[in-house]
């Protein structure tokens, strides 16, 4: 390869990084003390604009994750522990291993680890593309 493509090439893929890091920094700069978000996978869908996106979390005990939303649905699978979900317009609900929630777009929402152990979820959204995965509620 010539030293045109080369530099090409590294331009390039410092852009996708840059890219990258703009998208998942909100949500990195929103994450309190004691929550750790783990991006696993993210494709494009065959719905235009359309990508999905997993997301393991952890959550110490006694943590609180506050009031937001995303821009498009998550399906919730709790993988360790007990998570309290508040979510707008129902009672909240507290989830132990292996349950379900599905939480609709751009629904608020809030989870708790109410255990005295670790607590963990495998999140999956179908969102938007080039929207922030999370936005904090006001």
């Amino acid at each position: 390869m010539s030293n045109n493509v080369l530099r090409a090439v590294r331009v390039l893929a410092s852009v996708a990084m840059l890219a990258t890091n703009l998208v998942t920094l909100p949500a990195a700069a929103a994450q309190p003390a004691g929550v750790t978000r783990t991006d696993l996978q993210r494709h494009d869908l065959s719905a235009p604009g359309r990508e999905a996106v997993q997301v393991r979390v952890d959550l110490s005990p006694g943590i609180a994750f506050g009031r937001h939303s995303h821009p498009g649905e998550e399906i919730i699978y709790v993988l360790a522990g007990a998570i309290e979900y508040d979510v707008d317009g129902k009672p909240p609900v507290t989830l132990k291993t292996g349950d379900v929630l599905f939480i609709p777009a751009g629904t608020i929402h809030a989870a708790k680890n109410v255990g005295d152990v670790p607590a963990s979820e495998l999140a999956t959204y179908i969102v938007e593309k080039d929207k922030p995965l999370l936005t904090l509620a006001k």
